[in-house]
């Protein structure tokens, strides 16, 4: 989930190093359970950085009035990735990942013990950060966005 914060008065984007891997990553993981992807990625959220956030609404079009199923939260980007055995998987395979965005209001107010290390990154840090080019690819897009964005809630 690509999460923002306002820290020191400029954005800056949460990152977790990752345990296998060791790259700086946006945080992440996999649905568990009978939740949705946007409940995972929140839970996923407090689990690997230790802040709750509040999920940005995605720029879609909404359901139609009188439309009778809920919709649920959507994400802004869906990808398929590319991946490597992992404790998942034996063998190479394609994630399917909903790339959500979200602000914590409190990034120097942890609600719960992170299960990585995590760091709150401003953009010039990004471009400099050992981290995968598509997260600064889309890091670098929504921080041209955030300062519109923030204050915006699903």
């Amino acid at each position: 989930m690509f999460t923002f914060a306002v820290v020191d008065g400029e954005w800056h984007i949460g990152m977790i190093e990752h345990p296998r891997l060791s790259w700086w990553m946006v945080p992440g993981g996999h649905v568990e359970g009978d939740e949705t992807p946007a409940q995972g990625a929140l839970r996923e959220l407090v689990e690997e950085s230790g802040f709750e956030g509040r999920l940005l609404p995605a720029p879609v079009l909404e359901l139609p009035d009188g439309y009778p199923h809920p919709a649920v939260v959507a994400p802004w980007w869906t990808v398929a990735i590319k991946a490597g055995r992992d404790n998942h998987h034996p063998e190479e395979h394609v994630h399917i990942d909903h790339l959500y965005v979200a602000v914590v209001d409190a990034p120097l107010e942890p609600v719960a013990v992170a299960a990585h290390p995590f760091k709150w990154v401003s953009q010039a840090q990004l471009g400099e950060l050992h981290s995968p080019d598509d997260t600064k690819v889309i890091g670098k897009e929504l921080f041209g966005r955030i300062a519109e964005l923030g204050s915006l809630t699903v």
